[in-house]
């Protein structure tokens, strides 16, 4: 996107450049959001295609589908400890630059041909995201002037662009590139990509608002000795469990993606289940979180059937679909960027449409936009019957059953997503306000693991059955939701 900078209309003097009207900083976070989701997008559309390909590691199917899942639910799963460590130990500002030079060295290490380089590289930069994730988007907020800041949701909708933008660009570029050429060179590509991201991100702090800089509740010299040597025991622990499995010749892949999707669907009920028995919370407050709870356990199933556009579409496309338009082929991970464009394209729609809807006092309310996402999704994968279906006997699915999914998928995303955001923000108890977007990234992880548990377990996702299944879940969530909608209501009190 090019750059818009032009003095402020007052020309005053002391006036500074600004970034469509908005602080010249959001320039740097935007630039630098875009360029890592083009590295992670990248490599994301590459992975489960690297994963089965006879050139790369040429594993079955659901073994590619677990490491996938297993990989993104990771990326939302440590969102949460890096929101921590950006309050509690470096800073935003700081933990931006770490996160970015350890994404940047995971890509580089998956570029090396490899098998055990490989899985340290995706351990790297699901580290490297998870510890960006939540302070970028902080960083962006310390741009304003507090909550009441006219320009602040236009800036936030300007710098989530920056994240479209880059995921749209990446799959066209790294995905040919390493379809066509060479895979690890497409990787080696993800981490160009993330050092010109770093690169301006160091040159242009200086248009940051100081306060990315400062600790909001940094950690005394006892917790910080207390953390590091429960951390060093725990680390301590895997290692030499995973030696001795070594060792004794049991080992094998399972062994790391069983405990981390356990973890991740574990993890998430014991978060909500502390918060929820909170003695400290109101009553009004207790209310909310099990109003909260059916948001959750909803928004888990949707992200579980719609994550598998990277998965389980994507290797169906690779094997079963004939990947041309008019005669012209093209590589299958530019499915990838079908999303990304629509997001560009009808949010725009989406937002203006609620508004007019909202101005007739028509507008859907919160429950009714959820399980409207839930029945949707749940439709996008009853459409994926037809060309299951269609590609059986040799025969190939056209490209546009696969296309129509992908938009059917974004329509409910669009619904169901920017409305789990909100109400995550209005039904958060006020103990708790700065760590529920973590919880709401844990429906994404809860969500992840399920499927990455079925992968394990030797199920087919690309079999009929069960996407026939997935979609019935969806679909019947969605209207149990909106059946049970006075009572959800009831429990959300005063958040509509």
């Amino acid at each position: 996107m090019a750059s818009s900078l032009t003095k402020d209309s007052a020309g005053t003097a002391g006036s500074e450049k600004t970034f469509f009207g908005h602080p010249r900083g959001l320039a740097t976070l935007f630039m630098t959001e875009m360029w890592e989701r083009f590295s992670y997008y990248g490599m994301r559309a590459l992975l489960p295609l690297y994963l089965i390909a006879p050139d790369g590691l040429h594993m079955n199917p659901a073994t590619a589908t677990a490491i996938y899942s297993v990989y993104v639910s990771l990326v939302y799963l440590l969102a949460m400890p890096g929101g921590w460590f950006g309050d509690r130990v470096w800073g935003p500002r700081k933990t931006v630059a770490v996160a970015g030079t350890v994404i940047m060295i995971g890509h580089l290490t998956l570029a090396l041909p490899s098998q055990g380089t490989f899985f340290a590289g995706l351990g790297l930069v699901a580290i490297g995201s998870g510890l960006l994730k939540s302070n970028i988007s902080t960083m962006v907020g310390h741009l304003y002037d507090g909550p009441d800041d006219p320009r602040r949701d236009g800036g936030f909708t300007v710098f989530y662009m920056g994240i479209n933008v880059g995921a749209f660009a990446a799959p066209l570029v790294i995905g040919t590139i390493g379809e066509s050429v060479n895979w690890h060179l497409g990787f080696a590509l993800a981490a160009v990509g993330m050092g010109l991201g770093l690169a301006q991100y160091l040159f242009g702090t200086r248009h940051l608002n100081e306060r990315s800089l400062v600790v909001p509740k940094p950690l005394s010299a006892a917790e910080r000795a207390a953390t590091l040597r429960k951390g060093m025991i725990w680390l301590a622990v895997a290692a030499v469990f995973y030696i001795v499995t070594v060792v004794t010749g049991v080992y094998t892949l399972n062994w790391i993606l069983v405990p981390i999707t356990i973890a991740g669907l574990v993890i998430p009920v014991m978060v909500l289940t502390r918060i929820k028995r909170d003695t400290e919370l109101s009553a009004a407050e207790q209310s909310k979180m099990s109003g909260y709870i059916w948001f959750f356990v909803a928004a888990a199933m949707f992200w579980m059937i719609y994550d598998q556009g990277g998965s389980t579409l994507a290797i169906f496309a690779d094997t079963s679909a004939d990947n041309s338009i008019l005669g012209w082929d093209f590589p299958v991970s530019w499915y990838q960027s079908v999303n990304p464009v629509l997001i560009m394209a009808l949010a725009p729609v989406f937002a203006a449409f609620w508004l007019a809807l909202n101005r007739r006092g028509k507008e859907p309310s919160t429950i009714v936009k959820f399980s409207s996402g839930l029945v949707l999704v749940g439709a996008s994968f009853f459409l994926f019957l037809m060309p299951l279906t269609i590609a059986t006997d040799g025969h190939k699915a056209a490209a546009m059953w696969l296309v129509a999914i992908y938009f059917m998928q974004t329509v409910a995303e669009l619904t169901l997503s920017p409305v789990g955001l909100s109400v995550t923000t209005k039904m958060a108890p006020a103990k708790y306000a700065s760590q529920m977007m973590g919880v709401w990234f844990l429906a994404v992880t809860a969500g992840d693991c399920t499927t990455g548990l079925l992968s394990i377990a030797g199920v087919s996702l690309n079999g009929t059955g069960i996407v026939a299944l997935e979609a019935a879940l969806a679909a019947a969530a969605g209207v149990a939701i909106f059946m049970y909608r006075n009572k959800v209501k009831q429990l959300m009190g005063d958040v509509h």
